[in-house]
């Protein structure tokens, strides 16, 4: 629950909407650009299980998503 929180603390620097998120087939979506996230803060989102996913231009994770 802790690295979750990190990673959505880390995200909502990048996001002001109101629902950020969305989860599907056991996959969480934030909904921020990679484009805007700092490099630093990538590899801290890398290590706390979030990847970028190109093709929608955002950030997911198999960790914490369960449809």
């Amino acid at each position: 629950m802790n690295n979750l929180i990190k990673a959505l603390t880390i995200l909502g620097k990048y996001t002001d909407s109101e629902y950020p998120t969305g989860c599907e087939h056991d996959v969480l979506y934030v909904y921020v650009s990679p484009d805007s996230v700092s490099g630093e803060d990538i590899l801290m989102l890398a290590n706390l299980g979030f990847d970028i996913d190109e093709d929608i231009d955002c950030f997911y994770s198999f960790h914490y998503g369960s449809a």
